[in-house]
This record gives structure tokens, sequence and C-alpha cells, in this order.
């Protein structure tokens, strides 16, 4: 059963540390995406020379605190990057099984760069709604290829840790992009370009490091390279005796060689497991309510009263607990388990949402603002809910999804998490403002209904993981399981489409 902890001698050299830091840079971008944008969205240069609108409705003193930011279009700016994510992590994921993980890597730094020129020279909206599409390609490449690259050149016994080093690097990408956006918020006109901008550093480093990753002995070998990836193997385990690991993936390799076509795959009934928990993983994810708040931050600070500095400076302080909290998860994940961080984290998710909501609707009327006391109240409870997603599902939601997959369709599979995460972002980053504006406090209610139906779906649906090596799960996880085991009939691979 899952509890049972198979390992393979393995040691941690410099050089695999260095894959693991290098490669996870793919989350810093997306994170500094994340944190960035809802800061430039504030930002009165930015407003005046792309949404004047916003910025004269901003203006007025007597303006509903829920609806100032209300524009489709200021919202657009935000979600547009999604969007393109979602449609580039198909071909992301063909890329990863034709190319290999470590030529993804690069591609998604690419666009990443070209994005960021494109955002920090943008003179007209069309320019900069460009800008923010090439950043999501990049997206959906390093949202693709990243977690599954992590998850497949770790060893069994710490998958959980370094799968959540993704995790840990989006983090501190948002950290660093709100104290970029509390600095450049200063920096008359400008700031807001130089804040785009900076997105290429972390580009640069993954541009970089792509070029130094060794490929992941499984890609390796699903595209024939036996030698190569025994080799591989032996250099991100740092030792020679790697043949029974190495047997392993040979044995799954050849099952994924008789799947031409595994989106067809993904379809069957016995895929349906890891598909659904996949794709729940990554909506549910959304659907705490947390992009909605790290988005928007510094706007969500505003309407509850705080000045321009001070929302951005109380965004800085939730980029801090985010950061800080996602280390318990690395600690926590391989010796406590996925099931019970997210158990714990729903509770604390539901009050903290729920406590928000109670606030602003007592409190919070259409003008006006909460008293400093309530405020600080505010912030604390964000700090709390922050604090229990970024050691729950925050990370657990690129994990368990990477590791579920058997080979045949882990690239596949995992495009539809990935897809699937992009979407809700989208269509939250979309909808907020608007959602505020129409919902007012009550959309805090919203989030926390969903953060209950995700604590039963974990309850009844969501195996435990830890432990069971990659390639091992149909047979250690789903087959056991009491409701997917229903689901996993004796495909055996001969009856699979052998050919297009």
């Amino acid at each position: 059963m899952a509890e049972e902890v198979v390992t393979y001698k393995s040691r941690t050299t410099v050089y695999v540390l260095a894959c693991w830091i290098l490669a996870a840079f793919g989350g810093l971008m997306f994170g500094y995406d994340i944190g960035i944008s809802g800061g430039v969205s504030a930002m009165d240069d930015f407003l005046i020379k792309f949404f004047p609108k916003v910025h004269e409705r901003k203006l007025h003193a007597k303006e509903d605190n829920y609806c100032k930011y209300d524009d489709q279009l200021l919202q657009l700016f935000t979600s547009s990057l999604y969007l393109a994510a979602l449609v580039a992590s198909f071909g992301a994921s063909k890329a990863c099984t034709v190319l290999g993980r470590k030529p993804t890597i690069l591609v998604a730094s690419t666009f990443f760069l070209a994005g960021a020129g494109l955002s920090a020279g943008a003179e007209f909206k069309w320019m900069l709604i460009l800008g923010r599409i090439l950043f999501g390609i990049g997206v959906g490449f390093g949202n693709e290829a990243v977690p599954v690259f992590l998850s497949e050149i770790a060893p069994v016994q710490l998958r959980g840790a370094v799968n959540i080093l993704f995790q840990l690097f989006v983090t501190i990408g948002i950290f660093i992009a709100n104290l970029v956006n509390y600095r450049t918020s200063e920096m008359h006109p400008n700031g807001w370009r130089v804040s785009l901008g900076l997105a290429a550093i972390p580009g640069f480093v993954l541009f970089c490091g792509s070029m130094i990753l060794t490929e992941t002995p499984a890609s390796l070998v699903e595209r024939g390279n036996e030698a190569r990836g025994k080799a591989a193997l032996k250099k991100i385990r740092g030792v020679e005796q790697v043949d029974a690991e190495f047997e392993e993936i040979k044995n799954a390799c050849e099952i994924a060689k008789q799947v031409k076509q595994p989106f067809k795959k993904l379809m069957k009934r016995s895929s349906r497991p890891p598909l659904i928990i996949g794709i729940m993983m990554q909506v549910f994810q959304q659907c705490t309510g947390i992009n909605a708040i790290m988005f928007y931050a510094p706007v969500l600070f505003q309407t509850m009263g705080f000045k321009n500095n001070a929302s951005l400076l109380s965004a800085v302080i939730t980029g801090i607990v985010n950061v800080a909290s996602t280390f318990v998860s690395i600690f926590a994940v391989d010796k406590i388990g996925r099931r019970k961080l997210l158990l714990q984290a729903c509770v604390q998710m539901f009050i903290a949402q729920a406590s928000i909501g109670a606030i602003l609707l007592v409190h919070l009327k259409t003008t006006g603002s909460l008293d400093k006391g309530l405020a600080a109240l505010v912030v604390v409870l964000v700090c709390v809910f922050v604090m229990s997603f970024a050691w729950s599902w925050g990370p657990l939601g690129w994990l368990i999804p990477s590791e579920t997959f058997p080979l045949e369709t882990r690239t596949a599979g995992f495009a539809f998490a990935v897809s699937s995460n992009m979407l809700f972002t989208f269509l939250i980053a979309q909808a907020f403002l608007s959602m505020l504006c129409h919902m007012k406090a009550y959309i805090f209610f919203f989030f926390s209904a969903w953060i209950l139906a995700m604590g039963i779906f974990v309850v009844f649906l969501l195996p435990e993981t830890k432990g069971v090596p990659i390639d091992s799960i149909a047979e250690r996880v789903w087959k056991q399981h009491p409701v997917w085991k229903k689901f996993m009939d004796d495909d055996s691979p001969k009856v699979y489409e052998m050919a297009a």
C-alpha cells in the first residue's frame, strides 16, 4: 500500500542540486508574473497611459469601493497570459514527448524573454497584450515541463520535496514581484516598465540553466536512448548501482511505446482516475481564491482603505508569508503525506475566507474604509489563508498530477492538468474585479464554499501517494483505492491503439 516507502540507492550531489534549482526557476518566472501584474495594475502612471477611464474612476472620492477597478480590458491585461498558456500547454506536451523535457524548458525561457522585452517597451495596448501572450506561451511550456522534469529526476523518498521546489520558486517570484512593485511605484512615469522588464532576469537564468540540465532518464529511454538514459540516471543518483530503478523505467517505457495515441488512451476508463484527480486538483487550486488575492492584492487592499504604498507593503507581507510557509510543505510532504496537509489547510482556509467575508460584509460599505484595527485584522487573515495554501494546495496541486500519471500518458495527462489550471486562472483573473464589484463581500463566501467542496473531495477521492515509486502508482495506488479500483480494468497494452 501507499505507506510502504520504496527507495533506491542515491546521494544528493552538487550537480543534481543545481539541476533542481535551475529547473525550478520556471516556477519563479510564473510567480513573478502572478505578483507583478496586480501591482502594475494599481500604478497611476500605467493606468493613465493605457486605462485612463479606470484612473478617472479611481480618483472619484465617492466611487463604490468594490467597483472602482472593474474594467474588462484591465482584467484582460492580467488574464490574457493564462489563456495563451492554456493553448500552449498542449503544444508543450507534444514537445515534452518528442523533443524531451530539457528542450521544452529552453523554449519556455525564450518566450518569456521575448514577452518581457515587448511588455517593458509597450506604447500601445496591443503591444501590452501581445507581450502578455508571449509570457503566457512561456508559462504554458514551463509549467508543463518543469514539474514533470523534477518528478522524474527526484529519488522517490524526496520526490515530494523536490517537486515542491517549483511552487517554492513560484512563491519567491511573487514575493520579489511585490518588492519590485513597492519600489517602482515611486519611479515616475516608467516604474511599470521596470516592473515588467525585470521578468527577463528569471527568464535568462532559466535559459542559461537549460543548457546545463541533464535530460531525464525516462525521457531518454522513451525516445530510444537507453545508454544515455542509464548514464543520466547514474549522474542524477550519484551512484553506479542503478540497475533496479533503471529496469523499472525501462518497463514503463516499454508500455509507453505501445501507446501511439496518448490523448486517446487518456479517454479510456482505466485512465480516468489520474485524469480526474489531475484536473480537479488544478481547478480546486484556483477556486480557493488564492490567485484573486495574489493578482490583485494591492487593488484588494486599496479597496479596504489602504493607501497605495500601504497596500503594496501589505502585499509584500503576504509574499513573505507565502515563501516561508512553502518550506513547511517541503519538509512535511514526504513525512506527513499529501492528504493530511490538504485537509488541514481546507479547515484553515475556510475559516480565514469566511472571516474576511464577514468583516467586509459588516464593516466595509460602498464608500469609506475600514478602521485601522479591522484593516490590520484583514491583512492577518489574508496571511493565515496564504500560509495554509502555501503548504498544501499550492505545491500539491502541481506535485500530485506530476506523479500520478503512468509514463505512457504522463505528458499528455499533465497537459490537461496545466491547461485546466490556466483555464481557471484565466477565468478568475478575468472575472475577479467584476465579481468583487457585483458580489462585494460575498465573493469570499463564494470561495469558502469551494474550499468546503475541496475537503470532501480529498476525504473520499484522493489517494495517498507518499513513498510510492512514480512508475508503480497504478498497481499500488489506483488498484487499491475503494473508488478508483473499479475503473482499473485489465487494459493490457496489446489492446491499446498500436498505430494511428
